[in-house]
């Protein structure tokens, strides 16, 4: 199923969207990614998700991307004796490894490696930055803290210490099995939770061994601090504003946000937008206007996907929000402003003869009736560079190994294809156009641009151009 639209979708598949049937019908309103949080649910569950995916790509005979959520070492305090308590401002109170249930004085911190990392006049925020505590004293066993921000702190949530890089690695031992859960099921992507530094991603992908991709999550100040060494590990990068609004000021997430894009589409790295996009829609069947205009100003930046989070995993309408979704992405893109924008945003393009290539297909596009650019490439690269320029016409993304297919599903503009293995430039023309053909990509009289790599196979090769004439290799 061909989409109407250059940006992608992403949806977490959850207890509103987890069978067969939901999952279908997530897909054919417009979902190209589906997300599993392992935060969440069973390994079992997720196994469910998977086959359901994958017999739905089979019956679409098209490519579809899985992504799995790692956990990540989300910290919390521990549980209160009455469930809750009430911190006054002005009052001490205190974390601790001690296991017993907590009080108005005290609640467990189930993570020793953060007491010798906190020293006298840290904050430390709880509940996404609801309460805010300012260290005193540390031992090796206990945190002092003055309460400065007060209010109801319940059990488990979530402690975020602004500005300290935490001597955490990015992967728990939770996440170690996780991710060997999904490899096994043959996952597209992984997502990396609470990446601080570059060694974070060579960590996973040393376990990962090539069997899928690296999405970093940059929700971490000290990531934006070390975003270029972050971003030449990762195969490319979500903006996960959650956290990260609650560790930098909301007046900072706009241009971080922003700076991100930037520096990902200069590299050619997809990158995602996720966070509280439609977050009225859990309990809404319409979005607010900020939230519209939050998801049109992403898509007007030239981002490849924005990402529903609850809003399709445990939300009273996810069908309905994808297909709002759709509607803004789909609405922004036939706004003149939008080839404006991507127009004067564009990268310079690298002195390789890649880009010299993938260029040149872009240009040749505003001087000739093009009606799609194929591409053929073993590992997505020559894809990927080529949806970099952002051209007016589809890309239409042919690859004989079905994971990179899936993968570059997540693309912008790509319209990713398996094909057979081809051994001369003539042979991928003529795949090229009967392709572009079939799937309503190029009609009679139509030209395309074909872009590949000599040697076949080999990653980084990309050096031919050829623009093909539809009525040439496909008969009326």
């Amino acid at each position: 199923m061909r989409r109407k639209r250059n940006t992608k979708i992403v949806a977490t598949i959850g207890p509103a969207s987890c069978t067969k049937d939901q999952i279908y019908s997530l897909y054919r309103t417009g979902v190209d990614v589906f997300r599993l949080n392992f935060s969440h649910g069973s390994i079992a569950d997720h196994e469910k998700s998977v086959k359901a995916i994958r017999e739905i790509e089979r019956s679409e005979k098209h490519p579809i991307a899985i992504l799995i959520d790692l956990q990540g070492p989300k910290l919390r305090i521990g549980e209160f004796l009455r469930g809750a308590v009430t911190l006054e401002p002005g009052n001490l109170f205190i974390l601790d490894l001690d296991t017993a249930k907590g009080s108005v004085e005290r609640v467990n911190l189930p993570h020793p490696q953060l007491f010798k990392a906190l020293q006298k006049g840290t904050e430390v925020l709880l509940d996404d930055g609801n309460i805010c505590l300012r260290v005193i004293d540390t031992t090796a066993e206990s945190i002092t803290t003055e309460v400065i921000v007060g209010g109801v702190l319940s059990n488990r949530k979530g402690v975020n210490i602004p500005g300290v890089s935490l001597p955490v690695s990015s992967l728990t031992n939770k996440d170690r099995a996780d991710l060997e859960a999904g490899l096994d099921m043959g996952i597209d992507w992984v997502g990396l939770s609470f990446v601080q530094r570059a060694e974070d991603i060579a960590e996973a992908h040393g376990l990962i061994r090539g069997r899928a991709r690296i999405i970093s999550k940059l929700e971490k100040p000290l990531a934006i601090d070390n975003l270029r060494s972050i971003l030449a590990l990762s195969d490319a990068v979500m903006v996960a504003r959650g956290d990260l609004g609650v560790e930098i000021p909301p007046e900072d997430v706009p241009s971080i946000q922003k700076r991100i894009i930037r520096n990902c589409r200069e590299l050619g790295k997809p990158v995602i937008i996720a966070t509280q996009m439609l977050d009225s829609m859990v309990h809404s069947p319409s979005p607010t206007r900020a939230e519209a205009s939050d998801v049109a100003s992403a898509v007007y930046d030239g981002v490849d996907a924005v990402m529903l989070s609850a809003e399709s995993a445990s939300g009273s309408y996810p069908k309905k929000s994808v297909e709002m979704m759709d509607r803004i992405i789909a609405r922004v893109e036939q706004d003149p402003q939008y080839k404006l924008i991507l127009d004067s945003t564009r990268p310079t393009p690298e002195h390789t003869v890649a880009d010299a290539i993938t260029s040149s297909a872009r240009h040749i596009t505003t001087t000739v009736d093009v009606s799609t650019i194929a591409t053929f490439s073993d590992t997505g690269t020559t894809t990927m560079r080529a949806a970099r320029e952002r051209p007016d016409c589809p890309i239409l993304g042919l690859t004989p190994n079905l994971t990179t297919a899936r993968a570059i599903n997540l693309v912008w503009g790509v319209f990713p294809q398996l094909t057979e293995e081809i051994y001369s430039f003539s042979q991928m023309v003529e795949r090229a156009c009967h392709n572009a053909s079939a799937n309503g990509l190029a009609n009679p009289g139509e030209h395309i641009i074909v872009i590949a790599g000599s040697p076949f196979g080999v990653a980084g090769a990309t050096n031919l151009l050829r623009i093909a004439k539809i009525d040439e290799f496909v008969k009326k």
